[in-house]
């Protein structure tokens, strides 16, 4: 898919401040750090739409980039971030869960997770409730750039068994390389014209 003029358009955090265009949404989830902003910037060939940063727990609303009026990539806040205050932390995680329960034209949610890691307890958590959110869903495995080539493959599976997740809905992927944005754009357009 191209995408010629994406643009960031809102950080939220309560309901009454979500678009009301009604554009089907493509959700990124995954721990702080683990490279949601790098994804966006790699599947639109863009340095710096999303906002990188060295540092985790710096998403911390759901941030909506508009791309081209087709769809939107919302980014949920990062988790598993040990220097966010509890209160904090169970702000972001109620405006996490409130938008993942009550937001309908949500087609595809994203998990993230580092290939180089094994799933954290948090990872586990999260893959268990995006599934019964019901949803479609996908995991796409970070970073493969980080690894020998003749790696990668092993490491999804391992990731794949970990997290109890059907082998043809994990991908690996490098924002580096643009390792298998092409196959992570069919997945996106399946979902996208499909109820």
């Amino acid at each position: 898919m191209l995408i010629k003029n994406p643009k960031f358009e809102i950080s939220v955090m309560n309901k009454s401040q979500y678009p009301k265009n009604n554009l089907p949404e493509i959700v990124l989830a995954g721990k702080s750090n683990v490279g949601k902003s790098s994804f966006v910037n790699a599947m639109i060939n863009r340095k710096s739409l999303a906002r990188t940063s060295s540092a985790p727990g710096k998403t911390r609303q759901l941030n909506f980039y508009n791309m081209d009026n087709k769809f939107y990539f919302v980014d949920l806040p990062g988790y598993g971030y040990s220097e966010m205050s509890k209160a904090e932390q169970k702000k972001v995680g109620d405006a996490t869960e409130s938008y993942l329960k009550s937001r309908k034209n949500i087609n595809l949610i994203i998990l993230l997770v580092d290939i180089r890691h094994k799933p954290s307890e948090n990872d586990k958590m999260m893959m268990e409730y995006i599934k019964s959110t019901g949803k479609h869903y996908i995991v796409i495995t970070s970073k493969a750039d980080k690894i020998a080539k003749t790696k990668v493959q092993s490491y999804v599976d391992d990731i794949s068994k970990e997290l109890e997740v059907d082998e043809d809905l994990i991908f690996g992927f490098s924002a580096e390389t643009k390792f298998n944005v092409d196959t992570i754009w069919k997945v996106i357009e399946e979902s996208l014209y499909c109820e």
